[in-house]
């Protein structure tokens, strides 16, 4: 174990690995070593870049296994590298590219001031909030939402092993996006049905996703807004990473709406980072925690606070069950 002082030195320095990753992204360093191990001439030579920088952003890199640096001068993937590239079917590539983008750290150079005012800095410094900001920043938008997709898509399958939707009739996933969620949801329960709702589903690409995924032919979509009243019909309503985004009122009202959609015996099924009610325990969520702050003005809860937040909103918290991610199903039923 490093003495106190020389760990802490490591945390401060982390964000400049952050950015040798994501540049290593950016030029697709990973996809390049893809067909095999290469020297760093080469390396630069195939992503346009200067050799000897390039050796000097792996050297770094490997000394994380982050690439391996072999004895007879060559660079090869490591498993940690091969996430990096685009194919892999765990790609981290989107989150990498999110990470290191100027704007993303120019919202985390405004901490102080949520911290310090409690409110996110974004209608101040930029004069909107971060939902008409990814629109208005065009190119921003899609490296976030495909960081943000990135991301959502390593919790599907936690999700879905660790929790049993095969008793549902019919399962409305709200503000679901294109319908990855869904489509595992109907694969895992071939007797249930779906409804995929989402303000943006007639222009998104869900319709050919869900066919792509063969599971077209027991789900329709809706092109519901997220305060509209929400679509009736299911018994089982699932909202992925959707109450977290909303301060305390519009989280809600979220909340009601589908308390008022939900029919008698149904089930609300929230997938949060659920966050340990012990401060001290390490929680991936708590970092998503500021984040959300400094953005939108959302938050990460702990159990006992979902259950105060769901009873406001006539639910009763049943229970929450964990999965091998970060996320967690929060299963309540309305009151």
């Amino acid at each position: 174990m490093a003495p106190p002082p020389f760990a802490l030195l490591e945390l401060v320095m982390g964000s400049m690995v952050t950015q040798a990753i994501h540049v290593a992204a950016r030029l697709d360093i990973a996809g390049v070593l893809g067909a095999g191990p290469l020297g760093s001439e080469e390396i630069a030579r195939r992503v346009e870049a200067d050799p000897g920088a390039v050796d000097r952003l792996l050297r770094l890199l490997a000394s994380h296994q982050i690439f391996e640096a072999r004895e007879d001068g060559l660079y090869q993937l490591t498993p940690m590298a091969d996430a990096l590239r685009a194919d892999h079917p765990m790609t981290m590539r989107d989150i990498a590219l999110l990470m290191g983008h100027p704007t993303h750290w120019e919202d985390w150079g405004r901490l102080l001031y949520s911290v310090t005012t409690g409110e996110p800095g974004m209608p101040k410094y930029r004069g909107m909030g971060a939902f008409e900001y990814l629109v208005h920043d065009a190119e921003y938008g899609e490296v976030f939402m495909k960081g943000m997709g990135n991301m959502s898509d390593t919790e599907t399958e936690p999700v879905l092993a660790a929790y049993d939707f095969s008793g549902f009739g019919t399962v409305v996933d709200f503000c679901g996006g294109r319908g990855g969620l869904l489509a595992g949801i109907l694969r895992q329960a071939p007797a249930a049905r779906g409804i995929l709702s989402d303000p943006r589903v007639e222009g998104n690409g869900a319709s050919d996703h869900l066919a792509a995924q063969g599971v077209a032919d027991r789900c329709t979509t809706h092109a519901g807004g997220l305060f509209d009243p929400v679509v009736r019909g299911g018994d089982a309503y699932v909202l992925k990473h959707i109450v977290h985004d909303w301060p305390e009122e519009q989280a809600l009202q979220i909340l009601r709406n589908v308390r008022e959609a939900l029919a008698p015996g149904g089930k609300l099924l929230l997938i949060e980072m659920v966050l340990p009610e012990d401060a001290n325990a390490p929680h991936s969520g708590k970092l998503v925690d500021l984040w959300l702050m400094l953005l939108v003005g959302g938050r990460e809860r702990t159990a006992s606070q979902y259950a105060d937040l769901l009873g406001r909103a006539g639910f009763r918290l049943e229970r929450v069950v964990q999965t091998a991610s970060a996320v967690s199903v929060v299963e309540a039923v309305p009151v």
